[in-house]
């Protein structure tokens, strides 16, 4: 990483412990149920939601999926998005998880005021869901992204590693995910599990599991067209 891209990013990671979306310490299990609580609720929405039929229609192909009820994009000359981010993924004939991540992007521009938005991300290959094993990783750098067709009536034949669909709520139209640094939060994973867990042991052993996650987990199966 060249010496512009470090202190951007450093930059955007000053810009996200302002507004509360930086790598925050985890406290008590209670942070992350609440962040599993409202990405049951952000998944709820967007399944009812009439713009979102593709997602609606293309859920169940999905080997896992990503859930960010809260992205922050904060505008000021060198701007940057990112939050906290679950993954659960599917193990057999049963959904798994939650394994916790955070997100951070830098972009450049003029830009002005903080927007938030809440993000779904359909994981569609293993390329994807192998990414997600690792530590950290770079989408459109170590797995492909693109933005999900909205509206009615939308019809697309996208082929991405990573689908992604989000809705704004602030000024901006949505939130550009090509190029965020998606990494690992051990210790929200161990605050939730009672013990340190790696996502492999969480997302394809299932060798943990957390009841606080059940209602999500149903949530997801539902919306994949389970029981």
């Amino acid at each position: 990483m060249n010496g512009f891209m470090k202190r951007l990013l450093g930059a955007v990671t000053i810009a996200a412990a302002a507004i509360g979306f930086g790598a925050l310490p985890a406290h008590a299990q209670g942070d992350q149920q609440v962040l599993v609580n409202q990405s049951q609720t952000t998944l709820s929405n967007f399944m009812r939601d009439p713009e979102m039929k593709w997602l609606q229609q293309n859920f169940s192909r999905a080997k896992a999926v990503m859930i960010s009820p809260e992205i922050v994009k904060a505008g000021f000359i060198f701007g940057g998005s990112g939050g906290r981010a679950l993954v659960v993924a599917k193990a057999g004939n049963r959904w798994v998880g939650p394994s916790f991540y955070t997100m951070a992007t830098a972009s450049v521009g003029f830009q002005a005021g903080v927007a938030v938005s809440e993000m779904v991300t359909l994981v569609m290959t293993d390329k994807g869901l192998n990414s997600l094993l690792s530590a950290n990783f770079k989408m459109g750098g170590d797995a492909s992204v693109a933005a999900g067709p909205v509206g009615a009536g939308a019809k697309s034949d996208i082929v991405a590693d990573l689908i992604t669909f989000t809705r704004a709520k602030g000024v901006y139209g949505g939130i550009n995910l090509d190029g965020t640094l998606v990494n690992l939060s051990d210790e929200w994973n161990k605050a939730y599990f009672g013990k340190p867990v790696l996502p492999p042991d969480i997302l394809i052993k299932a060798n943990v599991s957390n009841k606080g996650a059940d209602k999500l987990l149903a949530e997801v199966a539902r919306a994949a067209g389970g029981k």
